[in-house]
C-alpha cells in the first residue's frame, strides 16, 4: 500500500525552527518528486518546496528561500523540510505530495497532484 506520513509540526515562537518529515512506504522516493505545500485558513494553497533527487532539482517559494531547506534521504525513504527563522505567516497545515520524477513532477507535487499524506500543523507565534 502506498502511503506518505508527514510529521514534525508543532507550536514554535517566531524565529524558531521545526523539521518536518515525510516518510514513504510502498514505493521508493528515489524515483519521485516530493513537494510540500501549505494551506492556511482563508488563504490560497502555496507550494513551498520540492526536491527531485533523480533530476538533481530543488525548488523553493521566494518567501522561504534561505530559511527552509528540503532534503531527501533515500536510505530512510524520507524527505525532510528544515524550517528556520520561522515567521507567523508560515503558520499553516503542511502537506507532502509525491509525483513521478519527470519534467512535471515538482510542478504537480506543489499543486497537490500525486500521492498525498495527511497534513501536519505548523503554528508560529509572534
Amino acid at each position: 500500500e502506498v502511503q506518505l506520513q508527514a510529521s514534525g509540526g508543532g507550536l514554535v515562537q517566531a524565529g524558531g525552527s521545526l523539521r518536518l518529515a515525510c516518510a514513504a512506504s510502498g514505493f521508493s522516493l528515489e524515483s519521485y518528486a516530493i513537494g510540500w505545500f501549505r494551506q492556511a485558513p482563508g488563504k490560497p494553497r502555496e507550494g513551498v518546496a520540492c526536491v527531485s533527487s533523480s533530476k538533481n532539482f530543488t525548488y523553493y517559494l521566494d518567501s522561504v528561500e534561505g530559511r527552509f531547506t528540503i532534503s531527501s534521504d533515500n536510505v530512510k525513504n524520507t524527505v525532510h523540510l528544515q524550517m528556520n527563522s520561522l515567521r507567523p505567516e508560515d503558520t499553516a497545515v503542511y502537506y507532502c505530495v509525491a509525483d513521478v520524477a519527470n519534467a512535471y513532477g515538482c510542478s504537480n507535487a506543489l499543486k497537490g497532484r500525486g500521492y498525498q499524506g495527511q497534513g501536519t500543523q505548523v503554528t508560529v507565534s509572534s
